[in-house]
């Protein structure tokens, strides 16, 4: 039997922060009843055990506590992703004093033609330590190869090994619909372990923001619902990019960067990130330029 939920705004508190709400079910709707109720304004949500994640206000990362800050893991399947899917975030965080970590899958080992494994790794490793270095940023690097990803138990149970020690506030990952198997595999290692994190009594619960790279060749389906304005900070994270001189920047940068530009024209800027932000996550800690 197959129940459609609706949530009604009733009444906000003058301050914006909290809501009275009224929860329909019902198992009888049809589909142009589902329709007609839809488009007079009731938002159709989904439901966690018996009740409902109604997210709080954002709360901007200029006004957290005086001397609080923040914990960022940004994951990517391969040395240049998180820097290419979110430089300019990364950016804005550490310039205001948060605390960012790249998460590589892997060291690159099958991306050199012409190199072994070895070989490969040593250049890439360089690569991103020089990228991280230009964004302020700390690199930690799993123990996959590149183009031989593994999603299995002892994987698993290593992500969540990694997530565990650096307790983060706001994890960022691959989007899934992705054409390359390393992008999908450190994004399904991820959210496992970031759902782990949540049923452990002595970790934090981060938010979970997923990100986009080279549209159309890599990642599909993405329809983001954040954005960040990072035209102040562009200019690094090209640099950020161009780090990785092995992997032909010239030609991968200006696609990144056609994205970048159409996020921008979306979000009314020149250059802007876009995200896609885990529907249960418990708050919006991103960069003040939404």
């Amino acid at each position: 039997m197959t129940y459609i939920c609706f949530i009604n705004l009733i009444d906000m508190s003058p301050d914006n922060k909290t809501s009275t709400v009224k929860l329909t079910c019902n198992n009888t709707h049809s589909r142009r009843e589902f329709l007609s109720t839809a488009a007079s304004g009731a938002v159709l949500i989904g439901l966690r055990g018996a009740g409902v994640n109604v997210r709080p206000a954002p709360q901007d990362p200029n006004e957290l506590p005086a001397g609080k800050k923040l914990k960022i893991i940004i994951a990517g399947g391969h040395p240049g992703d998180p820097e290419y899917g979110c430089g300019g975030t990364a950016a804005l965080y550490t310039d205001k004093g948060h605390e960012v970590v790249f998460l590589y899958l892997n060291r690159g080992e099958g991306g050199i033609d012409g190199k072994s494994g070895s070989e490969a790794a040593t250049v890439r490793t360089a690569e991103a330590l020089s990228a991280c270095k230009m964004l302020n940023t700390r690199a930690v690097f799993a123990t996959q190869i590149d183009g031989q990803a593994i999603v299995d138990a002892s994987h698993y149970d290593e992500f969540y090994r990694i997530l565990e020690s650096e307790k983060p506030d706001i994890i960022f990952t691959q989007w899934p619909i992705d054409n390359h198997r390393d992008h999908r595999a450190i994004s399904t290692l991820v959210y496992d372990a970031w759902l782990k994190l949540a049923k452990s009594p002595t970790s934090k619960h981060p938010d979970l923001y997923y990100y986009e790279v080279s549209d159309g060749e890599d990642t599909f389906m993405f329809s983001p619902d954040f954005y960040v304005d990072i035209t102040p900070v562009e200019a690094r994270k090209r640099a950020a990019c161009y780090a990785h001189a092995s992997q032909s920047p010239g030609m991968f940068y200006s696609l990144q960067e056609q994205v970048s530009k159409f996020r921008g024209v979306e979000r009314g800027c020149k250059h802007a990130e876009a995200f896609i932000m885990h529907v249960i996550s418990h708050s919006d800690l991103l960069p003040p330029s939404r």
